[in-house]
């Protein structure tokens, strides 16, 4: 699956660059200087497959932007930002602190409402069916969305009965997260890693269609970011779909990534 440009223009301090590093064309790192190959293990594969037991079956879903510009305390952070995702691909946003990679998650989440442009699931613009665009979304912010007192399967047995996921969908998450002697232990006596683990294993219980990821691998070890790269190739395999944003590569193949790079 060959990377697709993607362009946005700049508005203000942030100008967003192309380049895609995981697909071995030349990009730009947020440094600005040329991107890092993978250096890690193989690619995971992401092509969609029929996958049992699982509740994504629409094969044929996109996202798109069109024209898209976020506005941030009145000023334009960028603008004319165009792309499409299909069934299986992923999307990466590099790019240093504070520069919109997190503000254009919540435009595709349809938390934030966009200065311009649309986004739009199937072709239907999201603004007109908030509620519908959130109960497909799994969503990974920088908060873990735990509750303290509850032990960590309880944790995410009421996330994914939340969204109508099967009874095994709080085992899946554990188990692929690595988590399952940590099942009956409260969310307040997590480490600040288990909880990021945790939070991830909340979205893959979950077992939404489009996953929005906001830094995953922050406080994660090398086996847990091995971890979520193998969640993550699974999801894509299954058809769903994948914006993330992160500071480091991930073994997975990309269909192209925005870099958010300040301007000079």
């Amino acid at each position: 699956m060959a990377p697709r440009d993607i362009a946005p223009r700049a508005a203000g301090p942030c100008v967003p660059r192309r380049g895609f590093p995981d697909s071995g064309r030349a990009g730009n790192s947020r440094d600005g200087g040329p991107a890092r190959a993978w250096a890690g293990p193989p690619l995971l594969p992401t092509h969609p497959r029929e996958a049992r037991g699982s509740a994504m079956t629409a094969a044929a879903d996109r996202l798109a932007a069109t024209a898209l510009g976020c506005a941030r305390g009145g000023r334009l952070v960028f603008r004319g930002l165009d792309f499409e995702l299909g069934a299986g691909e992923a999307l990466a946003l590099r790019g240093p602190n504070g520069s919109g990679k997190s503000s254009l998650l919540r435009l595709l989440a349809g938390l934030l409402p966009p200065a311009e442009g649309a986004v739009r699931w199937n072709g239907e613009d999201i603004a007109g069916a908030r509620e519908a665009h959130r109960a497909r979304i799994g969503w990974l912010g920088m908060q873990d969305a735990l509750a303290p007192a509850l032990a960590l399967a309880e944790n995410l047995r009421f996330a994914a009965s939340l969204r109508g996921a099967g009874p095994d969908a709080a085992r899946r998450g554990l188990d692929a997260m690595g988590l399952g002697a940590l099942a009956g232990v409260p969310a307040r006596r997590l480490s600040q890693g288990q909880r990021r683990r945790a939070a991830i294993a909340r979205v893959i219980a979950e077992d939404a269609r489009l996953w929005l990821l906001d830094e995953p691998t922050l406080a994660l070890d090398d086996e847990a970011t091995g971890r979520l790269g193998e969640a993550l190739a699974a999801h894509l395999a299954r058809g769903g779909l994948a914006v993330v944003a992160t500071h480091v590569d991930l073994p997975v193949r990309l269909a192209g990534a925005i870099d958010f790079a300040a301007a000079p």
